[in-house]
């Protein structure tokens, strides 16, 4: 982190899905604003965290950021090159330098191929030709990741949830990516490995350099393995901090919300914290309320909240603490 250059760009991302009408010709007549003006910059050999509840559009973002969508408008910049406008014949490059772990190990995995052709796909579908051959850079990939190098000709299907994620892992990283975007990496394990495999994440950062942004709901998972932590809020980011400052000073109401909402085990500390219960439900993204999207759920809400959408801004002392909140919460 210390280059003084972000690695990654983003600024003022959109990304609208049609909504098809009823009819013969099914003309488009709404959108889904799954993604609506996020902007946030990511340093080298840090992990940025993005949670939020489901339907926010953090997989969307992560999603736009990879390339795996075209967004609607926005900047995306990866080591100060324009990514978001390159034609599809274009994006094959840029495959070495992003890829992506996904949630679920079961279905992005090729059940009728071998961990070594899955593994080495990278290496194949990008002409590279490693030292010492193929076979032998998957195997060295398999040992990083804590498996061994004699499972090159099994299948999927003979190994746990948690060893295929190491599978997905071993294969993102083939090809020394520059940066590596997890899409909830854990959600869908076991909760007795969720903790091996994110152990495996933070050793793999410290012995490559690796940069990461994950995409998570689970706070406690992020709030070990972050740097700095983005919530985001039906298509918006609500408030950007580094993690402890975030976690011990929220200054958003949802984020406070979020935060008082985590299990704690200790009682003693339990009965000191007051649970924030949220009334209604999340509202449409494709009729977003005016205003602060929050107001329709948020106790502090007055009339410049339900007519005026509040800037992301630096709030407190803690440098680069932004806020996107008409009455922020005190420390």
């Amino acid at each position: 982190m210390n280059d003084a250059a972000p690695l990654l760009e983003v600024e003022d991302l959109v990304k609208h899905f049609p909504v098809k009408g009823r009819g013969l010709l099914q003309r488009a007549t709404q959108a889904v604003q799954a993604v609506d003006g996020v902007s946030f910059s990511v340093r080298r050999g840090e992990t940025f965290s993005i949670v939020g509840e489901s339907g926010c559009g953090k997989s969307t973002t992560a999603r736009l950021v990879t390339r795996l969508l075209a967004p609607t408008s926005g900047t995306v910049r990866l080591d100060g090159k324009d990514i978001s406008t390159l034609p599809e014949r274009q994006l094959r490059p840029l495959r070495r330098d992003v890829q992506m772990i996904f949630q679920d190990p079961y279905s992005s995995l090729n059940p009728r191929h071998t961990v070594g052709k899955i593994v080495g796909a990278p290496f194949r579908l990008q002409d590279v030709e490693p030292e010492g051959g193929r076979k032998r850079a998957v195997q060295e990939l398999l040992s990083l990741v804590g498996l061994s190098p004699e499972h090159y000709n099994r299948y999927p299907h003979e190994f746990s949830g948690g060893q295929r994620q190491r599978i997905g892992i071993a294969r993102t990283l083939a090809l020394k990516p520059k940066l590596i975007v997890a899409d909830e990496p854990v959600s869908a394990l076991d909760v007795s490995i969720q903790a091996q495999v994110v152990n495996l994440l933070e050793d793999l950062q410290d012995e490559l350099g690796l940069t990461y942004v994950m995409i998570a709901h689970d706070l406690s998972v992020v709030r070990h393995v972050s740097d700095r932590v983005a919530v985001m809020y039906l298509g918006k980011i609500v408030e950007v901090a580094d993690r402890d400052d975030l976690y011990e000073h929220p200054r958003h109401p949802y984020t406070a919300a979020m935060l008082s909402a985590v299990p704690v085990p200790d009682t003693r500390r339990r009965t000191e914290r007051e649970r924030i219960r949220l009334q209604g439900d999340v509202p449409s993204p494709i009729d977003p309320p005016p205003g602060c999207r929050f107001h329709t759920r948020c106790w502090k809400a007055t009339e410049v909240c339900r007519t005026e959408e509040p800037p992301l801004v630096q709030i407190g002392p803690a440098p680069g603490h932004l806020a996107a909140c008409h009455h922020p919460e005190e420390k």
